[in-house]
C-alpha cells in the first residue's frame, strides 16, 4: 500500500497569467503558497483479481481502465501504463470547487504514488507537467500552470512562465518569524459556495484568445500586481502585499461576471471596514474561500466574519510538496 500527501495552494499574485491563452503571448508571473491542507491519494494492488477501483465522492470498479469515468484517474493509469490490477482511494482536508487546486493536487499525487508502485524515481518537475499533460493536453481543462507546480514543489513560490510554456520555480527566502508573521495576517473564510472554475477559466481565455483588449490589459495589469507583491513580500513589507491585494481584487472582478456576486461584495466592504486592507476570493472567483489580509484587530475581525456566516479555517504553510507517507509492501 502506498499513501501520497500533496498540498493545496493558494495564489497570492498573478493569478490567470498562468494560462496559456496570457503566457503564449506574454509569458506569465505568479506569486504562491502551498497550504497544509491535503489530497491524500491511496494506491493498492488487489490480490484476489485484476479489476480496477477507484473510490472518491463515487465508488467504481470496472475491468480495464477505459471504462473509469474520473478522467484523471482513467488518463493517469493510460500515462503509466497500468491498465487493470489497481485500487485507489482519495480524500482531501478540503472539497473540490474551493479555488484550492484539488484537481491538479489529486493528478500529482497520484502520479507519485503510481511512479512509487512501479518503483520508478521521478522529478518534482515531471510531475507537474505529466499532471500537465493529463489536464491540459489530454483533457483539455482550461486550466494553468500553477497549480501543478504548486501542488508538486510547495512552498511560498514565485512561477515564471515563458511563451513556450516553461516555467521556472523560485522559492521567496523568508525566514521562519517573516513567514509566520505574514501567515498569521492571513486569514481564510469558506464562503459554503462551490463551483465549476471552468466556465470562468474558459470565458477569461477565450477573451484573451479573441484579442479582447480589455481582459488583455487586466492580465498585464494582474501580472504588474505580482511583480510588486514579490517585492514587498522580498522586502519584508506585508501590508503592502494586503494593499495590493485590494487592487487585484477590482482588476479581476472586470474578467467575468461571475467572479463575484452581490453577497460577496457585501462581504467584502465589511471586510474592509473592519480592518482588511484587501482580499481576493481564490482560484477563479465564484465562489470557495475568500483570503483576507488583517494586520490588527485579529479576534473583532474573527467574530465580524463569523456573523455573515463565514467558517474560517485555519491553516500553516506547507514547505515540502507532495510527498510519499507510507509505503507498506
Amino acid at each position: 500500500m502506498i499513501v501520497t500527501r500533496t498540498p493545496f495552494r493558494v495564489t497570492i499574485g498573478g493569478g490567470g497569467t498562468d494560462l496559456p491563452s496570457y503566457y503564449e503571448k506574454y509569458g506569465g508571473f505568479v506569486v504562491s503558497v502551498a497550504l497544509n491542507k491535503y489530497m491524500y491519494i491511496t494506491l493498492n494492488q488487489p490480490v484476489v483479481d485484476d479489476l480496477v477501483r477507484v473510490k472518491y465522492s463515487k465508488s467504481e470498479t470496472v475491468s480495464h481502465c477505459n471504462e473509469l469515468q474520473h478522467d484523471i484517474a482513467r488518463e493517469a493509469l493510460h500515462l503509466m501504463g497500468i491498465e487493470k490490477g489497481i485500487e485507489i482511494m482519495s480524500f482531501a482536508d478540503v472539497p473540490a470547487g474551493t479555488g484550492l487546486g484539488s484537481s491538479s493536487s489529486y493528478a500529482v499525487g497520484l502520479l507519485h504514488g503510481l511512479h512509487i508502485l512501479k518503483r520508478q524515481d521521478v522529478l518534482r518537475r515531471d510531475l507537474a507537467e505529466m499532471a500537465i499533460t493529463i489536464e491540459m493536453d489530454i483533457l483539455k481543462k482550461p486550466v494553468g500552470k500553477q497549480d501543478q507546480y504548486m501542488a508538486a514543489y510547495g512552498g511560498l513560490a514565485i512561477l515564471e512562465i515563458d511563451p513556450y510554456g516553461r516555467v521556472q520555480v523560485r522559492h521567496i527566502q523568508l525566514t521562519e518569524q517573516d513567514s509566520e508573521d505574514f501567515r498569521r495576517n492571513l486569514f481564510m473564510f469558506y464562503t459554503h459556495t462551490t463551483r465549476d472554475a471552468d466556465v470562468i477559466l474558459h470565458t477569461q481565455s477565450s477573451a484573451v484568445k479573441n484579442g479582447d483588449k480589455k481582459a488583455t490589459d487586466t492580465l498585464h495589469r494582474i501580472k504588474e500586481i505580482g511583480y510588486k507583491t514579490l517585492e514587498a513580500l522580498e522586502q519584508r513589507n506585508f501590508d503592502k502585499v494586503g494593499e495590493l491585494f485590494d487592487e487585484h481584487w477590482e482588476y479581476k472582478k472586470t474578467l467575468s461576471e461571475k467572479v463575484s456576486n452581490p453577497s460577496f461584495d457585501t462581504i467584502y466592504s465589511i471586510a474592509k471596514e473592519n480592518g482588511a486592507l484587501g482580499g481576493k476570493i481564490s482560484g477563479a472567483g465564484g465562489g470557495g474561500f475568500f483570503v483576507f489580509y488583517v494586520p490588527k484587530n485579529h479576534e473583532r475581525f474573527r467574530s465580524v466574519m463569523k456573523s455573515l456566516g463565514l467558517r474560517e479555517m485555519k491553516y500553516a504553510f506547507d514547505c515540502e510538496g507532495s510527498k510519499v507517507c507510507a509505503h507498506i509492501s
